[in-house]
């Protein structure tokens, strides 16, 4: 493997009905990142999809398609790592050794499991109270140093860190007897940001944008095309006010800087740079502009999505391949992991018992 100065890790939940929100936050974001000198590893985490019930079939179609979403958008499955964690047992048995480093207080205080638990805690599945062990071996299976997340995931995150640091200290002697100096597992550094990390919804500024939204109003699925992307821009939420010519006036306006987001994330400027345009405009003058943009940005990949997901075949093989390829990092990674907790691993020199 080329030698390269960061290892970037991600992951999209393949559950259906991508959107705006999870290219603007997530996949363009990868895309821009190959640029980078950095080796890009890009999951589908599909372990992490059945923490709640999900009907078979429809979690295969929902795999390929966010693979394909990933392809349309721009990456490159041969400078990229695309595959889906299920393919690498890796993370599972990483998990495991994790969840013996994972104290019970850390995970008690992630809010996620009480948000997406409710009040019916009891019935939730124990997979999606240790989620955030899961994901903590995802990134860590192949020690990466950068991890894109939105604001949502950041104490996913610290808690992957929490992990790396407890494994790195509990083993430290193990660790040097091993050669692997003072620390194993790196202290993953989270990449968030852009001028729309968090895009909210089309009928609702202050709520996320969200596939599960029962309005298809109030997003826009990568899936749309140009007729529904103009037509959804057009029916976008706003207020009676002209744009300020300042990003402050944009603070009690929570629709107006969704808007003004999106159409920043889309162009790549800041949103100055956006009112610099559109100041004192009024939204019928914004609207049509941020459709037209709309419309070029993602028609293209909805087309293209519709194309590969025609093909099965095709993004199966670009998953095996991906999959084998990140196996290869992260089995390197799981047996320095066995040697230093102490396990007895086969070797070339051990024969099977006949």
């Amino acid at each position: 493997m080329a030698a390269f100065t960061e290892l970037v890790f991600s992951g999209v939940q393949p559950t259906g009905n991508l959107h705006l929100g999870n290219y603007l936050g997530a996949v363009k974001r990868f895309v821009e990142m190959q640029d980078r000198d950095a080796q890009c590893l890009y999951c589908v985490v599909d372990l992490h999809a059945i923490t709640v019930w999900q009907d078979p079939e429809a979690l295969r179609g929902q795999i390929r398609e966010v693979t394909a979403a990933f392809l349309a958008a721009g990456i490159d499955p041969k400078r990229s790592i695309v595959f889906n964690q299920s393919q690498v047992p890796q993370h599972a048995e990483l998990a495991w050794v994790f969840n013996c480093v994972a104290r019970l207080g850390w995970l008690n205080r992630m809010t996620q499991f009480k948000e997406k638990a409710g009040k019916d805690r009891e019935n939730a599945s124990i997979g999606l109270y240790d989620y955030p062990v899961l994901m903590a071996a995802d990134i860590l299976a192949y020690r990466a140093t950068h991890v894109p997340v939105g604001e949502d995931q950041k104490q996913h995150l610290e808690l992957t860190r929490d992990i790396a640091q407890k494994f790195n200290t509990d083993f430290a002697g193990s660790i040097a007897a091993h050669g692997h100096g003072d620390a194993f597992f790196p202290i993953t550094e989270p990449l968030i940001g852009g001028p729309a990390a968090r895009v909210m919804s089309l009928r609702d500024g202050t709520k996320k944008m969200s596939k599960s939204d029962p309005s298809d109003n109030s997003r826009i699925n990568l899936t749309d095309d140009a007729d529904a992307i103009a037509q959804k821009i057009r029916r976008a939420k706003t207020d009676p006010e002209p744009l300020p010519s300042e990003v402050a006036g944009l603070k009690e306006r929570p629709e107006a800087d969704n808007l003004v987001g999106i159409y920043a994330a889309l162009a790549g400027i800041t949103r100055e740079e956006v009112l610099r345009d559109f100041g004192g405009a009024q939204f019928s003058a914004f609207k049509p502009a941020l459709a037209d943009l709309a419309v070029t940005s993602l028609a293209p990949i909805a087309g293209e999505m519709r194309r590969l997901t025609a093909d099965p075949g095709h993004i199966d093989a670009v998953l095996a391949d991906g999959s084998a390829r990140a196996e290869t990092i992260a089995a390197q990674t799981l047996d320095a992991v066995k040697d230093i907790v102490g396990f007895v691993r086969r070797g070339p020199s051990l024969q099977a018992v006949r």
